[in-house]
């Protein structure tokens, strides 16, 4: 069976139409709330099936996911394979970049894989990647859940794989067509900001 992640996106209401503050601190007049869409564990692990299918035949040691959408992703691929996960967590309150933690090992040689959930600038894949950089390990793919970049984004030589790709504007705040016409800013699951 074939998942349309676009129409699960559409009526799960994941898919939404506004002017929205996005992580990466740009503007955007689309959103996708993920959590929409991964708050149903059903619909979850209906969406990676196909990938975990395309990657039996891959020598993948370990899925490796970003906080927060990542780390449910991760989750439920490694599930799928029968492999372990791990989680590239925030380093601390006010510092930039991830770290794997809670006594994460990985065997050397180890093969990983890294999955999340929306690709717009790619930093959080880029800051998992830095924090796997130190360890004795070979990142042999990515996959997102959407890639929101039009496919601008990328990771060297590293293959990426979306499930979704969708081609959603974004703009740096000074430059935003809705902040020019007062159109309220929404910073999503939170109160409009001005």
């Amino acid at each position: 069976m074939t998942v349309d992640l676009e129409q699960l996106f559409v009526e799960s209401g994941a898919l939404k139409e506004g002017h929205f503050l996005l992580a990466s601190g740009r503007h955007s007049d689309r959103y996708l709330e993920k959590f929409d869409l991964l708050r149903n564990p059903r619909a979850t692990s209906e969406v990676l099936e196909g990938l975990a299918r395309e990657l039996s035949s891959w020598e993948i040691d370990v899925i490796v996911g970003p906080t927060t959408g990542g780390i449910l992703l991760a989750f439920e691929l490694a599930r799928q394979l029968g492999l372990p996960a791990a989680y590239a967590e925030r380093i601390g309150e006010g510092m930039s970049g991830r770290e794997i933690k809670r006594g994460t090992v990985f065997v050397p040689g180890s093969k990983v894989f890294i999955i999340d959930d929306i690709l717009t600038t790619g930093g959080s894949v880029a800051e998992t990647l830095n924090a796997l950089k130190g360890l004795p390990v070979e990142v042999v793919g990515i996959a997102v859940l959407a890639d929101r970049s039009g496919g601008s984004v990328r990771f060297g030589e590293i293959p990426l794989l979306p499930l979704l790709s969708l081609d959603i504007q974004s703009w740096p705040a000074g430059e935003c067509p809705y902040c020019a016409e007062s159109v309220p800013l929404v910073k999503p699951g939170s109160t409009a900001v001005t």
